[in-house]
């Protein structure tokens, strides 16, 4: 303390404002450490100063300032698009053997999980028995918040072990921050049973990506409120599901040209769609294709290969000898018509 007394005392005015820019500098980033959350390396917990105060802002001002966020995160996505194209490929072999997908989260990882998968049902015809849902705190927790329900490692690996997972499922493992317990130990369950792993995480070195046979990171940063993961992380998660989701869909010939020729149409209004499909790809009239679906039971792809010229028999062979794919299902009529 003398020396830096005598330090001041024979400095100059300029010298010492420079000293004092410095010792406050440095106060300054003590005191946040000091009020970070206990995981301040966790980028997805800390303190964005871009925010810190909004809660003065005008309605306008805040509301465009998360916006920016929104688009933060959508672009967030972009470096990661290899990683998740990797990981769909690895996906669609083991989904060929008939496996299943698999969900596992906590929170609004886990919700947003539970969201994409019941999705595939009735846009994609996917089979009930092929997506599981793991979620920390059981189904009640996607009303209601069960947070502590995601601190056991055992239970994550628990429900791995009851949902019989083996090499032929896909595992798709969220958690923003990349360290919730229930997800890793699942993970790690799910990786021992060799299953296709799929982890999605916004910190670069979380455990959970070091975990995984394909590890995604999306690097979102800090939030507008600290910890709040169901914002710009959360917007992050949605965007990958959404691509590996209907990538694997499409790769499983469960989509063609743009339609969703899957779809099984059980009632008015699916009717109406699944003519107005058959009908754009086979450029058959109204009626006809209303026909086709008829005959067909709902069955698109079938209703397709009838108004080809197909029969009944013919349509189903098609579609097994081509694993469901309509496209090499048509070229296989147009080959047959061309000889």
């Amino acid at each position: 303390m003398r020396a830096l007394r005598a330090v001041l005392l024979t400095a100059s005015l300029p010298q010492c404002e420079m000293f004092f820019v410095h010792f406050v500098s440095l106060w300054w980033i003590l005191v946040m450490e000091r009020i970070q959350p206990v995981d301040a390396r966790i980028l997805t917990e800390q303190i964005d100063p871009r925010y810190v105060d909004m809660d003065s802002w005008s309605t306008p001002k805040m509301v465009a300032a998360m916006y920016e966020g929104q688009r933060t995160a959508v672009s967030a996505v972009q470096p990661a698009l290899g990683a998740i194209a990797c990981a769909i490929d690895d996906a669609v072999e083991a989904l060929r053997r008939g496996g299943r997908i698999v969900y596992v989260g906590a929170g609004t990882s886990g919700r947003l999980g539970v969201l994409d998968g019941a999705e595939l049902l009735p846009t994609f015809n996917w089979p009930a028995d092929r997506v599981v849902f793991l979620m920390a705190g059981g189904t009640s927790a996607l009303t209601e918040s069960a947070e502590g329900a995601e601190d056991n490692v055992e239970d994550g690996s628990l429900a791995i072990a009851s949902a019989k997972i083996d090499n032929d499922d896909v595992v798709i493992c969220l958690a923003a921050s990349g360290t919730t317990p229930y997800t890793l130990g699942a993970l790690r369950a799910a990786s021992g049973a060799g299953a296709v792993t799929i982890a999605i995480a916004s910190n670069p070195d979380a455990p959970l990506l070091n975990s995984a046979k394909h590890p995604i990171l999306i690097e979102t940063g800090s939030e507008a409120i600290a910890g709040s993961t169901r914002m710009k992380a959360g917007t992050a998660q949605k965007i990958a599901l959404n691509l590996i989701s209907t990538a694997v869909m499409v790769k499983l010939g469960r989509v063609y040209r743009g339609l969703m020729v899957q779809m099984r149409a059980t009632n008015q209004k699916l009717m109406r769609r699944a003519e107005l499909i058959v009908g754009e790809i086979t450029d058959c009239s109204q009626a006809d294709a209303a026909r086709f679906v008829q005959e067909a039971r709902g069955d698109v792809k079938r209703a397709v290969l009838l108004a080809f010229g197909a029969t009944g028999a013919q349509a189903t062979d098609l579609l097994e000898r081509h694993d469901g794919n309509l496209r090499a299902a048509i070229a296989s009529i147009a080959g047959k018509h061309d000889g």
